[in-house]
């Protein structure tokens, strides 16, 4: 039994859907829009002016949402939401939509990714930059296909190396409380072009961050002593607000004092 012949009428649509396809994408091009609302310079930018990215994950988005805005009120201007959880990447991709429009100069990416598949995702969602527990070289690149930052979870110097070769311009101490700040101190010590952010054991005080930006980090990550759970279930947003303020305050600080 054969098969029916396209009519004219079908090829006619098909041609009419394959136009407009093709149009929306050349205008896409030219309007230089992107998956990713800033590029790789500009998310490098906004993570070296500021010195701080906030950590997060909620399984409702509508609590996501409201976490990163007060963060942006704070002064904020990268926030890493946290792969974690079922459906973590719906949730994601609602708060990059809230993101656009409520908070226009932040830099919106994702932590606790892998391996390539999921950063692939993550960056069809429009995430500006992917930030890992581990370094996977599979993941580099992904990005760099993108201009999107790989920021791999590194505990050695060639580790540090090995990722820098793959164009890594920012790798993840993890976890930093195992390692301390000497860690940092010793290890731009042969390698002093390395921008090393610090994430586990940062605390949002003076001591704290005084003693990471002191040793030579780039950035800090910061989670739950950011914003407290139960400050979160209280939806007391001027707390994490008030409290971003104040790290920033010590982090600017801390680097005036180098």
């Amino acid at each position: 039994m054969q098969a029916e012949a396209p009519t004219d009428a079908f090829r006619d649509k098909l041609s009419e859907i394959s136009n407009q396809t093709t149009t929306s994408a050349y205008k896409k091009q030219n309007n230089n829009e992107t998956m990713a609302k800033f590029d790789k310079l500009a998310v490098m930018a906004k993570i070296g002016e500021t010195g701080m990215v906030p950590v997060f994950y909620h399984k409702d988005a509508e609590v996501a949402k409201k976490v990163i805005k007060a963060c942006y009120d704070g002064g904020v201007r990268a926030f890493e939401f946290t792969n974690r959880g079922d459906f973590a990447h719906e949730v994601f991709a609602e708060c990059v939509k809230y993101a656009a429009t409520e908070c226009p100069e932040l830099a919106l990416g994702v932590g606790s990714v892998v391996d390539a598949p999921t950063a692939a995702l993550y960056i069809q969602l429009g995430a500006c930059f992917i930030v890992g527990p581990l370094f996977n070289p599979e993941i580099a690149p992904v990005c760099n296909r993108r201009l999107v930052p790989y920021c791999p979870g590194c505990g050695s110097v060639s580790e540090v190396g090995a990722a820098q070769e793959l164009g890594c311009d920012l790798t993840k101490l993890f976890p930093g409380d195992v390692y301390g700040p000497a860690m940092v101190k010793n290890l731009k010590a042969p390698m002093p072009w390395s921008k090393i952010m610090v994430t586990g054991g940062v605390a949002p005080t003076e001591e704290n961050l005084t003693a990471w930006f002191k040793a030579g980090v780039y950035c800090v990550g910061m989670g739950s002593k950011l914003f407290p759970a139960d400050k979160v279930k209280a939806e007391d947003w001027q707390y994490v607000t008030d409290k971003c303020k104040e790290a920033l305050a010590y982090v600017k600080a801390a680097r005036a004092a180098k």
